[in-house]
C-alpha cells in the first residue's frame, strides 16, 4: 500500500533533518539524542570548550547536564567548531532540495540615472493677487469666469470711486495757480488716496477728472478666483482676483526614499507624457521639498518646465528621468539582503557546506541589484534564497555575526549590569565557576555556572570555596563578571 506525505508532513520532516544536519547548533542533537555528552565527548576524543543550552547559547557551563532554562541536556561547544571557518553546515542534498541559490560579489555600473514619476501643477512662484488701492462700487465687468485663460492687461472690472473726485479738483485748481509747490503737495496727495500714475496723467492731459478706474491683470495665465459683480462695492486692499501664470509649471516628481540622494537641486531632468508622444520636455530641479510622504516613502522633486504654447497642464501625468553617470561598485541581487531595521545582512556561502551570516552596508538599488559599500568582497558568495531559514540556524546556534571590516557598523547599546552572590568552584586564567543564587532581572534560579573574566587580574587573590559577590552583564561573547568582592565578614 502506498502513503502520499501531506505538504505539512513534508515540511516537517525536512525541518527536522535540517535540524539534525546544522553544525554547531545542537538543536536536533539536544532534542532527540540519547547520548549523555560526557560520554560523546570520551569517545570522539575531541576537545570540549564548554557546555550550552541551544536555546541560550550566549550562556556557558563548564560540564554537561541538564539546562536551567529548558528542559533539555546541555550541548558541548569542541574546539574545532569555534575557528574562523565554523558555521551553520546544511547536507548538499538538503541544499538542493529546499532550492537554495547562491550568487557572487561582482564588480558592475550602478547610479546611471533616477526614474520616477510626477504630475503637473502651478508654478505657485508665479501668482499674482488684483486688489483696489481705494474703496468704491464696481460698474461693469467683463465677463470672466474662473479657469479662464487671459493675457496680462486684460480688464477684470471698471470701478467707480467718488473720492478721487475732490481731490482731482482740487490739484486742477493748484496747477492753474502756477505754484509749484502746492501742485507737487497736492499730486503727492493723489498718489496716497491710490491713484495709478496713469490716472493722474490723465487728469493733467485732458483738465478733467476721472473717477473710474480699469482694474486689469497684471500677467497673463488662468484665473484661479474672481469675486466682482456689477453693483458690489469693494474696499480698498479687498481681493478682485488671483491670476496664475503658465509660462512655466511645476513637475513635482515622487521619487523613493532610496534614491533622494542622487537627486539634487540644480539637477537635470526629462520629462514624457502619454499626452504628447515622442516628445521631451527638459527643465531643471529647483526644490526638494523638506518633508518626505509617510506612506509611501518618497520624497517630492520640484522640476521647472517651460510651457511654451501653454500645452503643459496642470493635473497631467508625467514619466521623469533624472540624470547622473554610471559608476563602478560591487553589487549583489537585492534579495540576498536581509534588513533587520537595525543594521543588514548577508548569509555567505562558506566551502564545505558551511553558512556564515555577514554585516554590510548597502548603498543605492537600482534593476534588482545593490550597492555593497562595506562587508563583502569581490568573489564572496551570498545566498539568494532560502537565507532566512539559514539565519534562524544561525541565531539558534549563537554565531557571530561577522562584523563590517572588524567594526560593526551599529553603535552597540551599553550592556546592563546585574548583580549576585556565589560561592567559588573554579578559577582559570579566563573564566571563573560560581554557584550563584536567583538574579530576579534575569529570571534565573539558583545555578552553577562558567563566567568569563573582563581581566585575569580579577580572580587574583581568591581560591576555591569563597564567598563573594559579583557583578556581570553579558555581551555577545558571553556573561562576564566585571567586578567580584568577598562578602561581608570573610
Amino acid at each position: 500500500m502506498t502513503f502520499e506525505l501531506s505538504a505539512r508532513a513534508r515540511l516537517t520532516l525536512t525541518a527536522t533533518a535540517i535540524a539534525l544536519v546544522t553544525g554547531g547548533a545542537g538543536y536536533g542533537i539536544a532534542t532527540f539524542g540519547d547520548d549523555d555528552p560526557a560520554t560523546e565527548t570520551a569517545q570522539g576524543g575531541r576537545e570540549v570548550l564548554y557546555w550550552y543550552d541551544p536555546m541560550v547559547p550566549n550562556q556557558h557551563f563548564d560540564k554537561p547536564g541538564k539546562s536551567p532554562f529548558m528542559d533539555m541536556q546541555l550541548v558541548p561547544k569542541y574546539a574545532d567548531e569555534a575557528g574562523e571557518g565554523a558555521g551553520v553546515r546544511i547536507d548538499p542534498a538538503l541544499v538542493q532540495n529546499l532550492g537554495l541559490r547562491t550568487a557572487e560579489a561582482r564588480l558592475g555600473s550602478i547610479g546611471g540615472g533616477v526614474t520616477a514619476t510626477g504630475t503637473i501643477g502651478y508654478n505657485e512662484r508665479d501668482v499674482a493677487i488684483i486688489q483696489p488701492r481705494a474703496g468704491g462700487f464696481v460698474q461693469r465687468t467683463y465677463g470672466r469666469a474662473p479657469d479662464d485663460v487671459i493675457a496680462a492687461g486684460a480688464p477684470l472690472a471698471d470701478l467707480l470711486i467718488p473720492d478721487w473726485g475732490g481731490a482731482q479738483q482740487e490739484y486742477l485748481a493748484v496747477l492753474r495757480t502756477g505754484d509749484k509747490a502746492l501742485a507737487s503737495a497736492a499730486r503727492q496727495r493723489l498718489v496716497l488716496l491710490g491713484m495709478p500714475q496713469s490716472t493722474i496723467a490723465a487728469v493733467e492731459r485732458t483738465g478733467r477728472p476721472r473717477t473710474i478706474i480699469t482694474i486689469a491683470s497684471p500677467i497673463s495665465g488662468t484665473i484661479k478666483s474672481l469675486s466682482v459683480r456689477p453693483g458690489m462695492s469693494v474696499a480698498a486692499g479687498q481681493t478682485l482676483a488671483e491670476v496664475n501664470g503658465l509660462g512655466t509649471v511645476w513637475l513635482d516628481a515622487a521619487v523613493p526614499e532610496a534614491m533622494a540622494a542622487q537627486v539634487r537641486p540644480g539637477a537635470l531632468a526629462s520629462a514624457t507624457l502619454t499626452a504628447f508622444p515622442g516628445e521631451t520636455f527638459r527643465g531643471r530641479v529647483r526644490a526638494i521639498v523638506p518633508q518626505a510622504d509617510t506612506e509611501s516613502r518618497t520624497i517630492t522633486a520640484r522640476i521647472e518646465l517651460p510651457n511654451r504654447g501653454g500645452r503643459l497642464r496642470p493635473g497631467m501625468y508625467a514619466t521623469v528621468a533624472f540624470g547622473g553617470e554610471a559608476r563602478s561598485a560591487l553589487l549583489i541581487p537585492s534579495e540576498a539582503v536581509i534588513r533587520t531595521g537595525k543594521r543588514s545582512l548577508v548569509m555567505l556561502a562558506l566551502d564545505k557546506g558551511r553558512y556564515r551570516p555577514a554585516e554590510v552596508r548597502t548603498g543605492i538599488e537600482a534593476d534588482g541589484r545593490t550597492e555593497v559599500l562595506v562587508g563583502l568582497a569581490e568573489g564572496e558568495k551570498v545566498v539568494t534564497s532560502g537565507q532566512f531559514l539559514i539565519d534562524s540556524e544561525a541565531s539558534l546556534s549563537g554565531m557571530d555575526v561577522r562584523p563590517v571590516d572588524g567594526v560593526s557598523s551599529q553603535v552597540k547599546p551599553k550592556a546592563a549590569t546585574h548583580e549576585a552572590t556565589g560561592r567559588i568552584e573554579k578559577i582559570t586564567p579566563k573564566s571563573i565557576t560560581l554557584s550563584h543564587g536567583p538574579v530576579p532581572a534575569l529570571d534565573w534560579p539558583p545555578m552553577t555556572m562558567m563566567f568569563r573574566l573582563e581581566e585575569p587580574s580579577l580572580a587574583r587573590g581568591f581560591k576555591t570555596g569563597d564567598r563573594v559577590r559579583f557583578t556581570f552583564d553579558q555581551p555577545r561573547e558571553g556573561a562576564t563578571v566585571r567586578s567580584i568582592a568577598r562578602e561581608n565578614g570573610q
